[in-house]
Order: structure tokens, then C-alpha cells, then sequence
């Protein structure tokens, strides 16, 4: 099976400081993997990278066997990356079904002159959207909300919500940055049974950043650990939770008892 990401040798150089170096994965179509590492390691950074937010120093990017790096965040974006990031960015005095709409009108086929005098194509494509918009926001227990301001959300209502709109535009890999970050036991649990719901449901291929130990070990298939900008292991979730580097560098006696 061919991968849908293959990341070769990726750099990236702020001045003398090295953020990312020699970052290599491969991830298969369908797979959800974790990215996870201490605060500075670089994984954000290598997010950025993928979704063309900066540029790599050095490296390659494949998607779909075809190379990305170079292109503008929003050509990506229409490749069939999507990505939440780990401040929320929603807009938060719009409605939640416009702040979903907005992220779907790039696929749109109607011109200013259509927008400005309401013509048919323009209406028969904002129902369309708007049909759309509800049925995502049915999925994910939003429907009910659709007139109230993003503002006014619960946090983890909020999280659906840019999950919501990085979904609207049909992704085939969806990039998480900290989903469950600000979130009680409780909510992370849900968060987990959402990740695994929706990669079932809309045939995602997911990469999860996530300091939460909980979600990474109960959601992940593979886990990649990062540390210093560097890659220091790559394996099962209990092959990681295991690894004596991993447990030195990152997670802790503490919290490696606590998860063991």
C-alpha cells in the first residue's frame, strides 16, 4: 500500500537554532498516529512545515505522490490537508454554522458578480453549502447550536467546532494540534471516542499532536517521539510506554507508572 505522507529528511533552521532536523515518517492511508514529545521538542513546527505555514530548510514532503513542498498553505488545504491548531482559531462572533461555512466556500463555483446580485447559481451553491454544513454539524453534536456565537460555546464544544470546520472540506489527512489540551479526564475520554469516531466515518488518515497520555495511548496505532528536534522513537503504544529513552526524556517515572 502506498503512503499518503512520506516525509523525508526534514530541516528547518531558525538562524542558528535548529527547530526540526532529519523528521522522516511515512504515514499509510487510514492510520492515526501521535506525535509527541516535551514543550520546544518541534512538533508544531513540523505541522507548520507540512501544511506550507513555513518552509522547510531541507527535506522533502510527499503527498499523495506528489511533492508539497513550496506550495501556499491554501493549495495544501485544497490537496486534502486539514488541521485544527492548538489555540483555537475560530471566528468568535460569527454564528457556529458560518464559522464551518466559511472554511467550505473555496470549493465554490460562483463568481463576485453571482454573490453580489444573488444569482441562481449562487443560491442553488449556498444551499447546498449551508445542507452540507448542517449534516457535519449533526455528526458531531453541534446541530443544535448552529445560531449561537462561537464565543458562546463550552471549551471542548469549541474544540468540535474547528474540528467541524477543518471536516467541511473533506480532508483525507487531518493534522490535530492538542485537541484535548484545557480538557478534564472526562472530556478527554469523549475526545477519544470522537477521533476514533470520526476516522471511521469520514475514512481520515490522522496525525495527533498531544500531551495527554491518555488520549495518545487509548487512540494511537503508532507513536512518534520527539525530543530536541529530533525523532528518538517510533512504535506501538506499548513498545513506546516501555522504551527507557522515551521514559528518560520525556514522560517521567511518574507519569510512566501513572499510565502503565
Amino acid at each position: 500500500m502506498n503512503e499518503l505522507l512520506k516525509i523525508q529528511g526534514l530541516r528547518k533552521n531558525f538562524g542558528g537554532l535548529v527547530a526540526v532536523n532529519n523528521f522522516s515518517l511515512s504515514l499509510l492511508p487510514g492510520s492515526l498516529t501521535g506525535l509527541i514529545g516535551p514543550n520546544g521538542a518541534g512538533k508544531t513546527t513540523v505541522f507548520n512545515l507540512i501544511t506550507g505555514m513555513i518552509e522547510p530548510s531541507a527535506g522533502s514532503i510527499i503527498f499523495r505522490e506528489k511533492e508539497i513542498v513550496g506550495l501556499k498553505p491554501y493549495q495544501i488545504y485544497q490537496l486534502g490537508i486539514g488541521r485544527t491548531f492548538q489555540n483555537i482559531r475560530l471566528f468568535k462572533d460569527l454564528t457556529v454554522l458560518d464559522n464551518v461555512r466559511v472554511a467550505y466556500h473555496h470549493r465554490g463555483e460562483y463568481g463576485l458578480f453571482d454573490a453580489i446580485i444573488h444569482t441562481p447559481r449562487f443560491q442553488k451553491e449556498e444551499k447546498m453549502v449551508a445542507e452540507r454544513t448542517r449534516e457535519l454539524l449533526s455528526v458531531l453534536g453541534l446541530r443544535l447550536k448552529e445560531q449561537e456565537l462561537a464565543k458562546s460555546l463550552p471549551y471542548g464544544e469549541q474544540r468540535r467546532l474547528e474540528i467541524a470546520r477543518a471536516l467541511i472540506a473533506e480532508p483525507q489527512l487531518l493534522l490535530l494540534d492538542e485537541p484535548a489540551a484545557g480538557m478534564n479526564p472526562a472530556e478527554a475520554c469523549r475526545l477519544m471516542e470522537l477521533i476514533q469516531f470520526i476516522r471511521e466515518r469520514f475514512n481520515l488518515t490522522i496525525l495527533l499532536i498531544e500531551h495527554q497520555m491518555q488520549v495518545v495511548m487509548g487512540v494511537c496505532e503508532q507513536v512518534v517521539v520527539m525530543d530536541f528536534g529530533e525523532i528518538i522513537a517510533v512504535g506501538p503504544p506499548d513498545q513506546i510506554r516501555n522504551n527507557p529513552r522515551v521514559i528518560e526524556a520525556y514522560l517521567g517515572k511518574t507519569l510512566h507508572e501513572r499510565i502503565c
